[in-house]
């Protein structure tokens, strides 16, 4: 499987007893050590008052790590185009890609979720059976986001993003700008040019990532761009994502054919014991998120058994729990296998969070010393 590369995908988490200071630090080391062991791509994630992730703005975070390394791929998964605009988007990637061209990956997301009462509309050509992909893979009862969707603290986050009485561009259109800003083409309904400086003609890489075959598979299919499927937050979802986006695709400049990109979460340990003991936090802190309640600070493992957990609590995170890839070097990989066969992913992108940086550099370097061996 070396030739499916491998990404990191990074939240800069916060860990309980450190600080976002500590968080930034040790993302920043994990970059550096990441492309010391092969990985293709360091994307960071854009999230916002959550007192256990610290990635509030992936420009200002990849700055920070260009400098630091020098050969990986760096880019955003994804910055939220909801309470952006598209030129200071461009703009940002601009700058950073002045200092360092040609080492950026620019993906690009909706904020939010989809809207509630909004449907797929790519079709899903593979089956699932009893739960199962055609060759095993897990794809768990589909899970609600109304919850959070509609949760005072979503509400809080977008008043606290957006500029008063400001309303959200269409995505398919924001998309359009930032292409036509980059290529230098903008023109206003008027006539008016607006060119980028820095920005035009930055070499990024444009992705799009999205959670199911709606909206952004098909801006991403119909305008020929490449395509990041989440099985670790929606795993429910990843086939209809990967399919719908597949059914859109047109060929165009940057591509001929469809590019797949599909995110895991994993542990890897040198057992199976001790990687399920280093994963014992990922359950009350995905039950936050869910909760809406905003990420915790990852707990160290007895913080994590100290959790009285309900029957609601549990139906929360199950989804999650039963998706994410822990154990041994050899069992997540078969793992990461499957879930490659299942969605003919081009690339794989792993997202591991543990208590201890140490482990989880520990975690990375030991899954990609055996993806190499395969």
């Amino acid at each position: 499987m070396s030739d499916i590369p491998l990404g990191v995908l990074d939240l800069v988490p916060v860990s309980s007893g450190s600080t976002a200071a500590d968080a930034l630090r040790n993302s920043i080391d994990l970059a550096q050590q990441t492309e010391r062991f092969g990985y293709a791509r360091y994307w960071f994630a854009e999230h916002h008052l959550n007192p256990g992730v610290a990635g509030t703005s992936p420009a200002v975070v990849l700055a920070l790590t260009a400098s630091a390394t020098s050969t990986i791929r760096l880019g955003s998964g994804a910055v939220q185009l909801g309470h952006r605009t598209a030129l200071s988007t461009v703009e940002e990637f601009g700058l950073i890609d002045a200092l360092h061209p040609g080492r950026f990956d620019l993906g690009l997301g909706r904020s939010g979720g989809r809207p509630p009462g909004e449907k797929a509309t790519g079709p899903t050509t593979t089956p699932v059976v009893d739960g199962r992909a055609p060759n095993g893979l897990l794809i768990p009862p589909r899970f609600s986001f109304e919850r959070l969707l509609g949760s005072p603290r979503i509400a809080l986050q977008r008043k606290l993003l957006l500029l008063p009485n400001a309303e959200s561009q269409d995505y398919a259109e924001q998309i359009d700008d930032i292409l036509a800003l980059l290529a230098g083409t903008y023109r206003s309904p008027e006539g008016a040019e607006a060119h980028a400086v820095p920005g035009e003609g930055a070499d990024l890489e444009l992705w799009i990532l999205g959670s199911s075959g709606g909206q952004s598979a098909e801006v991403a299919g119909a305008r020929g761009l490449r395509f990041a499927a989440n099985y670790h937050v929606s795993p429910a979802t990843v086939l209809e994502a990967v399919d719908g986006y597949r059914s859109f695709f047109q060929p165009s400049d940057v591509l001929d054919k469809p590019y797949v990109s599909v995110s895991a979460d994993v542990v890897v340990a040198e057992d199976d014991e001790t990687a399920r003991e280093l994963a014992t936090g990922y359950g009350p802190w995905v039950r936050s998120i869910r909760t809406a309640e905003g990420a915790i600070e990852f707990p160290t493992p007895e913080e994590a058994r100290a959790h009285a957990w309900t029957d609601e609590d549990r139906a929360l995170v199950q989804d999650r729990l039963d998706t994410q890839f822990v154990g041994s070097p050899a069992r997540v990989a078969d793992q990461l296998e499957q879930l490659q066969e299942a969605t003919g992913a081009d690339e794989l992108l792993i997202t591991t969070i543990t208590h201890d940086h140490a482990d989880r550099v520990r975690s990375y370097e030991l899954l990609a010393q055996e993806w190499r061996r395969r």
